[in-house]
């Protein structure tokens, strides 16, 4: 019996590490990459996306790309505003590529670079 139990609490603690190793871990892009793929242009995935003419391809490359971004530092400016907004435009690339109602109008409101650029993009 006592050593079930120790089984389980090993179990347990090791999916909590692996489980925090996730979330600090470091991001996979910077923003300067993210901005560079995914948004730099007017056939830019983003683009193609704000103008519904986003492809399933174009959905799971914003959702990679901006999954990195709020673990990235904002380059100026707030840091609980970097991490609303990132939050927001990830939440809404991962719903894109999963094919959930409304993603798309999510998206469109939170991609609102000058709201962002604003607040967070060097000069």
């Amino acid at each position: 019996m006592q050593k079930r139990i120790l089984v389980s609490v090993a179990v347990a603690v090791a999916a909590v590490v692996a489980g925090c190793s996730t979330y600090s871990s470091k991001p996979k892009y910077t923003t300067e990459q993210i901005m560079e793929q995914g948004f730099k242009g007017k056939e830019s995935p983003a683009a193609r996306v704000g103008r519904g003419e986003g492809t399933a391809a174009d959905f799971k490359l914003l959702a990679e790309l901006t999954a990195s971004l709020p673990l990235n530092a904002p380059p100026k400016g707030d840091a609980a505003s970097w991490k609303e907004k990132s939050t927001a435009l990830a939440k809404a690339g991962k719903d894109l590529a999963a094919g959930k109602a409304g993603a798309l109008d999510a998206w469109k409101a939170a991609s609102n670079c000058k709201a962002c650029h604003s607040a967070h993009k060097p000069d």
